[in-house]
């Protein structure tokens, strides 16, 4: 079996070209034939008959001396891909099958192609290419027994034609190599026919270059041919280009593949470019009938299939299933919680038993022998294994009872007159006075907190509803609350940078404001207490410092307050970020709604 460009072929004996390909590897059974059918008249043609080898950038074409078309054309380049089971690397010569897809991972291995613009400098790459070509004409022989002519590009490195004669040679035994441009070639025949004189220009335009040679008197100088690097890979992309501005939506499917054969089906060369454009610049008829629709290759949505009531059932019973299986396992282990709480009781209670009857004495080396430090813990502990017992068996807990239980026992000093304490117990009290104090402020603030979420919420709602009432209407209010809100704060910070004043002063240069109005009211208190004392301090003797009250004045005059007003949040702001943001997505959904809404 044989891999050559999307064929997997089987043969009695194995091939001389699969072996030089794929060489001690097993072949893969895939169900597929190349497009290209192989010769079968191979052994009909003479030894001296040549093989002529169009060897282009785009295309290889391959067949016989003097027949009007080539036997093989296909495109020339090769792609590595690796078989999604076995992960062996295969060659696929000419353009793959999608179908092959389906078999292995291209993801990796891109075409490539053994030019490098006209000139061919990957020998390794182009052996590939003259296996599949030698294979699909119909060699069965190692050797080619036969001359063989080969296109090339005009002024042709020397390097890559000794390499391309040293493969044909060495690799395939050919008797002899020509080689020669297939722009002489073709201005040749035509000359012949009668189409071309003696003198004139042959143009050939490639895949990466395009060539002018002048021939005088029949014969073409070379050494005054010209060379551009445009072909028709630069129409295919500046084409590509075009459709992807045109269609931005559908350029994952303009492929290079799929436009370059858009180009060879419905494009063509204009005689007169001009003529060409004025044409469709008019339109009518004659333009209509050069006008080509293309249907995107479309594959419809896998639809997914209803299950069937068997599956549904089926789907039910087990989830039902794992369900109670679930709820067994929770009242197993609610069952083991309940048993472990109530020998934790028991115990507790024999335990607070046994201290009861003992003696002040007695009562530290029975604790010693368990985790609690007094009789006070061990009643806590009862406490809240009671608690945890009542709610495993899901009985009601009276929330009240345990919150004043609970307090009562951490601040029992709060209610104690002062003189009933000791010093140490004095400083327990104002400890647990401070404690209770903050928990308190701390617990009245979470719920603050909480009823001013609850309003926000209410206003958030009625908001909500008027917007869905009259759109319009709350969209215009919206828009005069922020013109209002930003008139507002921009003239608050206006007269916070004046001073908020004018006493009647204009700077000569325009109206301006002094420094002294450009304080704060923080930095004019500032520098009211730094005149006052500086006042003070000249009428006598210099007592300042002298009293503990004096150095407060520092505190006064410390430049860290000057941005205590500004550092306080601004709820008009707030209020106007929050409208901004409003408008901005109502904006938004309305460009979204018109842009479905626009074909």
């Amino acid at each position: 079996m044989k891999r050559h460009g999307h064929e997997v072929k089987e043969y009695s004996k194995p091939h001389p070209l699969a072996s030089a390909i794929f060489p001690g590897r097993e072949p893969l059974s895939m169900p597929f034939i190349s497009k290209i059918q192989r010769q079968s008249d191979y052994s009909r043609f003479s030894s001296t008959h040549p093989i002529v080898i169009d060897n282009g950038g785009s295309y290889f074409r391959i067949g016989w001396a003097g027949e009007s078309d080539p036997r093989v054309i296909f495109r020339n380049i090769i792609q590595r891909p690796r078989h999604k089971i076995s992960g062996e690397t295969i060659t696929v010569v000419g353009d793959h099958d999608p179908a092959l897809m389906k078999y292995f991972d291209c993801t990796r291995s891109g075409p490539r192609s053994a030019f490098d613009s006209n000139v061919v400098y990957q020998f390794e790459i182009m052996e590939y290419i003259l296996d599949f070509g030698f294979d699909r004409l119909g060699a069965d022989q190692p050797q080619i027994n036969h001359p063989v002519l080969v296109t090339e590009c005009p002024c042709n490195p020397i390097q890559s034609r000794s390499k391309m004669a040293e493969l044909l040679f060495e690799s395939y035994g050919v008797p002899s190599v020509a080689f020669g441009v297939d722009a002489a070639f073709s201005y040749k025949y035509n000359q012949h026919l009668g189409i071309c004189s003696n003198d004139g220009l042959a143009i050939c335009s490639g895949f990466n270059t395009s060539h002018a040679i002048p021939f005088l008197n029949g014969e073409p100088v070379y050494e005054a041919c010209c060379r551009t690097n445009v072909g028709g890979y630069h129409i295919t992309d500046y084409l590509k280009q075009l459709l992807s501005l045109k269609y931005p939506h559908h350029m994952s499917k303009l492929t290079w593949e799929k436009v370059e054969e858009l180009k060879m089906e419905h494009c063509y060369i204009a005689p007169d470019y001009l003529s060409e454009v004025r044409l469709f610049q008019k339109g009518g008829e004659k333009a209509e009938e050069k006008t080509r629709c293309w249907q995107l290759p479309w594959t419809p949505a896998p639809v997914e299939e209803a299950p069937s009531e068997e599956e549904i059932a089926r789907k039910a019973a087990l989830r039902e299933k794992q369900g109670q299986r679930l709820r067994e396992m929770a009242e197993a282990k609610r069952f083991n919680r309940i048993n472990d709480l109530e020998n934790e009781i028991g115990e507790l209670e024999m335990l607070l038993q046994r201290l009861s009857h003992a003696t002040e004495d007695d009562v530290p080396s029975i604790l010693a022998r368990t985790v609690y430090a007094s009789k006070k813990d061990l009643e806590s502990a009862l406490a809240k294994a009671a608690l945890s017992l009542r709610k495993a068996k899901g009985e009601p807990i009276e929330v009240v009872e345990k919150m004043d239980v609970s307090l009562s026992e951490k601040y029992n000093l709060i209610n104690v007159p002062d003189d009933m304490l000791t010093p140490e117990q004095l400083k327990q009290k104002k400890k647990q006075i401070f404690i209770k104090s903050t928990s308190e402020a701390r617990l009245q603030k979470k719920q603050k907190q909480a009823e001013e979420e609850i309003e926000r919420e209410r206003k958030r709602k009625l908001e909500e509803e008027r917007r869905l009432e009259n759109p319009e209407r709350y969209l215009e209010e919206m828009r005069a609350k922020h013109r209002d809100l930003s008139d507002k704060i921009e003239q608050r910070k206006r007269l916070k940078t004046n001073g908020g004043h004018n006493n009647g002063y204009h700077n000569a240069s325009g109206g301006g404001v002094g420094r002294g109005e450009r304080l704060n009211s923080s930095q004019r208190e500032r520098m009211r207490l730094l005149t006052t004392a500086a006042f003070d301090r000249g009428k006598g003797e210099d007592t300042f410092g002298a009293k503990d009250e004096d150095w407060q004045l520092y505190k006064l005059m410390s430049r860290d307050n000057d941005d205590d007003e500004d550092d306080k949040p601004d709820p008009d702001e707030a209020e106007l970020a929050r409208i901004s943001s409003r408008l901005q997505l109502k904006q938004g959904h309305l460009q979204q709604k018109h842009l479905v809404s626009v074909p």
